[in-house]
Order: C-alpha cells, then sequence, then structure tokens
C-alpha cells in the first residue's frame, strides 16, 4: 500500500512540475509570475522531482536548492521525506527542495559518486556547496540550509 501512495505522490509532483514549468515558459520575457524578478519564478512549497534530463536545468534555475538523493526502498529516505516537505513549505520562495530517485535515475547518482542514500547536496548558483549524507533530524537540516541563505 505505501507502495501505491509513494507513486502516486510521484506522478502527482511530476505533474505538478511540468504545470509549473509550463507556467514558467509561458511567461518568460515578461516580468516574473506573482510580482517578482524574473528568473526567481512562484514560490515553490512542494519538493520538485527531478531527473536525469531535468536535473541540470534545474539546479541552475533556482538560487538555492537543496536535492535529496533518494530510493523508496530505503527506510532512512522515507524518514527524511516529510521533513523537506515541511521545510519546502516554511522556505518557500528562499530555498527550493527537490528529489532525485537514484533507481530510476542512474546517470546523476554516478556523476556524483552517490554511495549511500539519502544523500542531499546543496546547490548555490547551480554549483554544489555542502553535501549531507544520513537522516539527519529537522533542526539539523534546518541549520545546514540556514548557513547558505
Amino acid at each position: 500500500m505505501s507502495e501505491e501512495i509513494e507513486r502516486i505522490k510521484e506522478r502527482k509532483m511530476r505533474e505538478m512540475e511540468e504545470e509549473m514549468k509550463a507556467r514558467v515558459e509561458g511567461e518568460k520575457g515578461k516580468k516574473g509570475l506573482r510580482g517578482q524578478r524574473q528568473g526567481q519564478g512562484p514560490k515553490i512549497d512542494h519538493t520538485l522531482t527531478l531527473t536525469d534530463n531535468s536535473f541540470v536545468e534545474t539546479v541552475r534555475k533556482y538560487p538555492l536548492i537543496v536535492v535529496d538523493c533518494w530510493a523508496p526502498w530505503c527506510g532512512p529516505c522515507k524518514m527524511v521525506a516529510p521533513v523537506l516537505e515541511e521545510l519546502a513549505k516554511e522556505y518557500a520562495g528562499r530555498v527550493v527542495f527537490g528529489k532525485l530517485n537514484v533507481d530510476e535515475n542512474p546517470r546523476v547518482a554516478t556523476e556524483f559518486g552517490i554511495m549511500a542514500i539519502p544523500t542531499l547536496f546543496i546547490f548555490k548558483n547551480g554549483e554544489p556547496v555542502d553535501v549531507i549524507q544520513g537522516a539527519l533530524p529537522k533542526q539539523h537540516l534546518e541549520a545546514r540550509v540556514k548557513e547558505w541563505l
């Protein structure tokens, strides 16, 4: 049952991401959505689903993004997921949070030499600036993210 819920959540996330991307693409050349500066984009209050194909574009697009490299069978990954959703809501407009399933997207996992999951990368202006391995409590993850604001 939980695998089915995860699949539904992942499908919904992909749909929302595609919807958001279509909206942003439709606004190119205009002032950003909701009156924000161009390039900043709308406030994202949920985790984005990243793939091998969208990874580079996504980490370059947002000034500060945390990418969770995870797998559906990973117990600690399941513990981190709701924490990242909470942080995505709390830091909407300042930090974007994304998830990359390493089983479905082996190219990025190989390029970054991911040997343990969960592994979280913090990217600032498209460059990796911090790596976190393992399931840390919310306050520890939040403290690491705040270092880069």
